[in-house]
């Protein structure tokens, strides 16, 4: 993996503050790419999601009149 012992044993401690490019290089070592896979996955990140959700609009108004139809 080219990381220091130390880096290593973070990571295996659960440190977030690890780098992605680490973590990648032991699934990789260890033959479970399936699992960055699945952990980079879109559905997975649950709050990703709710922020997204937060930033949508609270309503939506329709035109008054066709006027407002002008493109």
């Amino acid at each position: 993996m080219l990381v220091s012992l130390q880096t290593l044993q973070r990571l295996e401690a659960g440190d977030p503050t690890v780098g992605i490019a680490n973590l990648a290089a032991a699934l990789f070592v260890l033959g479970m790419t399936q699992r960055l896979e699945s952990l980079v996955a879109p559905a997975s990140d649950t709050t990703g999601t709710a922020e997204e959700l937060a930033r949508l609009p609270r309503s939506i108004h329709a035109p008054r009149d066709d006027a407002d139809l002008d493109f």
